[in-house]
């Protein structure tokens, strides 16, 4: 049926737009583009009714795959076998890939690599502590994405990022790094750092 294809596809794109903001700093890290990461994070405020759209349309189109058919009193037989499109098998494939896209701020953190920093401090004298504001930040993703991005510094001491407060901590050897350097590091992955001030 042609209802059952537009709701399998209307519950599939609305999955994915929900999930958006979250897959495109994987995306983007995984072809190298990491400046492309933000680019849907305008989508954010809009996943709450993205995800009740998709689970409300799913849960439509499973109601209409298992209500009891009606019986019609005729002498005809159907063996027409359903299309594959159309099968209940089809549906519940769509439904555990909507469901993977819809909770992929929780494990998206798995696609980033656990990058430490290996940071000799020579004078403890030269260790500073600076907050960043960053702007665009709205899952785990991001977070870890920025946070790779901050480790591949020389410099480096430790890394705090947080989309729900909006911010990165840095600690760091400013012999070896510098805030603009850090600075550029959160801006190629298409965040902002917005300002900075140190933390004593």
């Amino acid at each position: 049926m042609k209802t059952d294809k537009k709701l399998i596809g209307t519950g599939l794109l609305t999955a994915i737009a929900a999930s958006l903001c979250c897959i495109t700093p994987v995306l983007a890290l995984i072809a190298g583009t990491s400046g492309l990461a933000s680019t849907f994070s305008w989508l954010e405020p809009f996943r709450p009714y993205f995800i009740g759209l998709t689970i409300l349309v799913l849960g439509f189109a499973w109601y209409q795959k298992l209500k009891p058919l009606r019986k019609i009193d005729c002498n005809c037989e159907v063996t027409e076998k359903p299309n594959f499109m159309q099968t209940s098998s089809f549906l519940g494939i769509v439904t555990v890939f909507a469901g993977l896209l819809l909770s992929f701020p929780i494990y998206s953190h798995i696609f980033f690599s656990q990058t430490k920093s290996k940071t000799i401090i020579t004078q403890t004298s030269k260790i500073q502590k600076v907050e960043f504001a960053i702007k665009g930040m709205t899952c785990s993703g991001c977070e870890q994405h920025i946070k790779t991005e901050i480790n591949r510094l020389k410099g480096i001491v430790e890394v705090v990022v947080s989309y729900e407060k909006g911010n990165a901590i840095v600690k760091f050897d400013s012999k070896q790094t510098s805030i603009t350097e850090i600075e550029n590091a959160i801006n190629s992955t298409g965040y902002k750092a917005i300002n900075s001030k140190t933390i004593s």
